[in-house]
């Protein structure tokens, strides 16, 4: 399974050691300035315990420095990793590492590969004891080295080379293991699988199917091939109970659920695994019977409230958020599987015609559209404040169904689009909005929300400081009032910002990053380039 090194271009990388900062990443351990995994801890929390800019003083943060990807200008979705003082992102293409307080090149590293799936989206790394591992749009998982990006390993899937399979999601790493899954569910016969790879070599673990008879029936109940179920963003990890909680996305076509039948396990389920086997312990399906291509596929988020509960949120694009009990969900190897208690769900954006079925003779409107709600950044826990923050798209469409013996018996190609419709229009790009919601963990009340004037992707991060950091797609970066929702700061990229918005320490400072210019077919809006912008007091 695995193949040559020679995969990246031995000529793409460029090193530069930056003050000493490089001299002990091999080794090290993260520690509590880092921000070490896709959302910070492996249960993924967001939550920062740096104070150093605080209510008091971030009217006065400034940007201290920037990194331009020049060329590489790309749907830039990356959740940055930053160990030791050095910052680890990713595009497609590349592998990066940039001094994480100056934005200073280190190393980068291009994969030499001309296929591009996933809608060319890629969402960063996993560290672990001195190693990187990523993803590629060809379904390779790779070890890398986070001294110099040599690479380490190169593992091929045993779907690499399916049309339309992907992995453009940022895996996480724990215990020796590389945890991470594969996408393309709304593409023709293409299913998720999540897996476990040893961290040292590689070599898979264990595999888990989102469709887990597909080999005995890869045809739905009307006859047509089973498809979705894929695995976008990323996933979180309940580490007192070895659990890695997974969010699997929708079934395809992604709006004809006549077409398609009954739904199958586990679509649109957030589905808990053993970590050491791959067995599902327990489930629970957030979106069912989906006529609106509502994924859920954000990245979970494990805590406990103020009040001792146990509990995992999940934000979806349906735009709800789904706080579910986890306290009785532990891992017996030999116990039958659970559904996880469902506690509460409320709004995250506005919900038109959620209810309405889908028509073949005229259009329907509804909201969230299949590019609304919350996308491959939940949710984030504050323990301060008790309070789940989510950032959400407020953008609506219609659509309307293709014929039902088109859809089929007109079958596209394996690994192309699927959406069983004839039309799909959506609201004037100028109408897209967003919101960021902070909700009481309690209870789900709404604490306060604040209307933004482009769309909220980018990640939501709460602070010791009592702040939220978070950002816009109209260019605009924000510090809140965690408690009270009030805006103490404001910056602008003057970009799309579509990627990670981190806190970190280097040296004892505390500097705030932003991934900003997505450049992407399904969203509106063109890149003029793609840029790291650090800020700092």
């Amino acid at each position: 399974m695995k193949t040559t090194k020679n995969l990246f271009s031995q000529g793409m990388l460029s090193i530069a050691f930056v003050g000493g900062l490089l001299s002990n990443v091999h080794a090290q351990t993260a520690g509590s300035g880092d921000w070490a995994s896709y959302n910070r801890t492996l249960a993924g929390d967001r939550y920062s315990p740096l104070n150093q800019i605080n209510a008091t003083n971030v009217a006065s943060l400034k940007l201290v420095g920037s990194f331009d990807l020049q060329t590489d200008i790309n749907s830039f979705q990356t959740g940055p990793l930053v160990v030791s003082g050095i910052m680890y992102f990713t595009t497609n293409r590349f592998t990066y590492a940039v001094n994480a307080a100056t934005g200073n090149l280190v190393w980068k590293r291009e994969r030499s590969n001309a296929a591009t799936a996933g809608y060319g989206a890629n969402r960063g790394v996993a560290y672990l004891d001195g190693k990187l591992f990523r993803g590629t749009s060809d379904s390779h998982v790779l070890g890398m080295n986070a001294k110099d990006g040599s690479i380490l390993w190169d593992v091929k899937l045993d779907v690499s080379g399916q049309p339309g399979v992907a992995i453009p999601m940022a895996p996480i790493a724990y215990k020796g293991m590389v945890f991470v899954g594969t996408a393309g569910g709304d593409l023709v016969g293409v299913t998720g699988h999540v897996y476990a790879l040893d961290a040292s070599d590689g070599h898979v673990i264990w595999k888990f199917n989102t469709i887990t008879n597909y080999a005995d029936n890869p045809k739905t109940s009307t006859g047509i091939p089973v498809s979705g179920g894929g695995y976008w963003t990323s996933f979180g990890l309940d580490e007192t109970t070895g659990i890695l909680y997974a969010p699997a996305g929708n079934p395809a076509p992604d709006f004809d659920i006549e077409a398609r039948g009954e739904d199958l396990k586990y679509f649109n389920h957030l589905i808990a695994l053993d970590i050491k086997t791959g067995k599902v312990i327990a489930s629970k399906q957030l979106v069912k019977n989906d006529i609106h291509d509502w994924d859920v596929s954000a990245p979970p988020v494990v805590f406990t409230t103020k009040e001792g509960r146990k509990l995992v949120a999940s934000a979806n694009k349906n735009g709800l958020l789904s706080v579910l009990d986890i306290a009785g969900i532990t891992n017996d190897p030999n116990g039958a599987e659970k559904t996880i208690p469902l506690i509460y769900e409320v709004p995250t954006t506005t919900r038109i015609n959620t209810d309405v079925a889908l028509s073949r003779e005229f259009f329907t409107y509804f909201k969230p559209g299949y590019l609304g709600g919350n996308e491959w950044n939940g949710p984030a826990y504050d323990p301060q404040t008790n309070i789940i923050y989510t950032g959400a798209d407020d953008w609506g469409l219609k659509a309307k169904l293709a014929p039902l013996d088109s859809v089929k018996n007109r079958i596209p190609a394996p690994g192309s689009n699927w959406f069983g419709t004839k039309d799909l229009v959506t609201d004037d790009p100028k109408l897209a909005t967003g919101w960021l919601t902070a909700f009481d963990a309690k209870d789900g009340s709404e604490k306060w929300k604040y209307h933004t004037t482009g769309p909220i992707l980018a990640g939501v991060t709460p602070t010791a400081g009592g702040l939220v950091f978070t950002a816009s797609m109209n260019g605009e970066v924000y510090a809140f009032d965690a408690a009270t929702g009030k805006i103490l700061w404001k910056g602008t990229t003057n970009l799309i910002n579509g990627g990670g918005v981190i806190t970190y320490s280097v040296n004892g400072k505390q500097y705030l990053a932003v991934a900003a210019g997505m450049k992407s077919d399904l969203w509106f809006g063109t890149a003029k380039n793609s840029k790291i912008f650090i800020y700092s007091l």
